[in-house]
């Protein structure tokens, strides 16, 4: 398995832009890939403007797959101009 963790901080004002293209993003997701296992968005309790996607794939395949659809890739752009800096990913291997 592999987790993959992407810290996002949003421009002020620009949060409710971000949910909704995130949130269209994640349902994509859920909907089509297979050997993605858990795709879920989250908002910090302490700091209304980061976000985090925390992510789960079969295999590294599956996480290649997932940066290639089309859904994907139309979202980066407008998921990009809501940031308010870059993005934090994070790659980790299940242990065990």
């Amino acid at each position: 398995m592999i987790g993959v963790t992407a810290k996002l901080t949003i421009a002020q004002g620009k949060e409710a832009e971000f949910e909704e293209t995130a949130k269209a993003l994640v349902a994509k997701v859920n909907a089509n890939e297979e050997g993605c296992v858990m795709y879920e968005l989250y908002k910090s309790p302490q700091d209304s403007s980061v976000y985090i996607f925390l992510e789960k794939y079969t295999n590294q395949a599956a996480l290649d797959a997932h940066g290639k659809t089309d859904y994907f890739l139309a979202a980066q752009a407008p998921l990009g101009a809501c940031l308010a800096g870059a993005p934090d990913i994070q790659i980790f291997h299940a242990v065990g």
